[in-house]
């Protein structure tokens, strides 16, 4: 299972290893919110095409995965893009943990790259996962292949290793990663408001905010924010003509927009339905 809108890299390794994605959208009216029952909808329209076995999820704290013994597949790249000074981010180790059992005995892989949040260091390649209640047996064969793949350069594990143990108070270079860090932060966080605000004053066109708004949900006594994803997508208000037009060259109207969007001037946006 995977969301809609997502990273296009999960539909792509799954068409290459010949499984089924099962698609559960995300609430955009509500801040791309995860609900319930959309989950329940699509796990029981997929019954008959597979046998449903993870869910990539980036919202904690829903109970789906374990009573459909899914194998939980954290994306927790964006975890220090948090623009709000009164919340933090809580990883999905601890949300499991924190509910206590049974959810505590959920498995789950958790992962986290140079590529995003607030380092976006693409070009090095370096990423890490944590698995967790994994059989012995199972990480054994997890190992084996990742020993008999191409390590990481030694770019990339230099960049891991900066991540992973940053400066601390008190060594000679905390202050100035301090400073930088909130600088990169500040920057993102103003860009993204700005382009939420200029998508919105557009006629026509209507965006959420870019990580910009917060809500919190109860669930088993633990509070659980959820954010909006670290994308800006419009919701664009395309003429029915268009749309007749799109489909007659059998194209996507979102596509159609794109292209026309390209073509007249020179602003280059990708369709919303590359993201499924």
């Amino acid at each position: 299972m995977a969301p809609v809108p997502q990273f296009p890299f999960y539909a792509a390794i799954l068409i290459e290893y010949g499984a089924h994605q099962i698609e559960y959208f995300l609430d955009e009216d509500n801040n791309w919110a995860l609900n319930i029952n959309e989950l329940e909808r699509a796990l029981s329209e997929s019954k008959d095409r597979c046998v449903p076995r993870g869910i990539v999820i980036i919202n904690p704290g829903n109970p789906t995965a374990y009573k459909h013994q899914l194998f939980i597949l954290a994306d927790e790249v964006y975890q220090e893009n948090v623009y709000f000074h009164s919340t933090k981010f809580v990883s999905f180790k601890k949300v499991v943990m924190d509910l206590g059992s049974p959810y505590n005995q959920m498995q789950i892989a958790s992962f986290h790259s140079a590529s995003k949040g607030w380092h976006c260091e693409s070009g090095c390649r370096g990423g890490y996962y944590e698995i967790i209640n994994l059989d012995n047996d199972v990480k054994t064969q997890v190992n084996k292949l990742v020993s008999v793949s191409l390590c990481s350069t030694t770019w990339g594990q230099a960049v891991m290793e900066a991540i992973t143990n940053p400066p601390k108070e008190g060594e000679p270079s905390f202050e100035l990663y301090q400073v930088e860090r909130s600088t990169v932060l500040n920057r993102l966080k103003e860009k993204a408001e700005l382009v939420s605000q200029l998508f919105n004053s557009v006629e026509g066109v209507q965006c959420n905010n870019v990580m910009g708004s917060v809500h919190t949900k109860k669930y088993l006594s633990l509070e659980v924010v959820f954010f909006s994803a670290m994308y800006a997508f419009p919701r664009i208000a395309i003429p029915t003509r268009a749309i007749e037009y799109a489909k007659s060259k059998n194209m996507d109207p979102d596509t159609f927009y794109c292209l026309q969007l390209v073509e007249k001037t020179g602003i280059c946006v990708v369709p919303g339905s590359t993201f499924k």
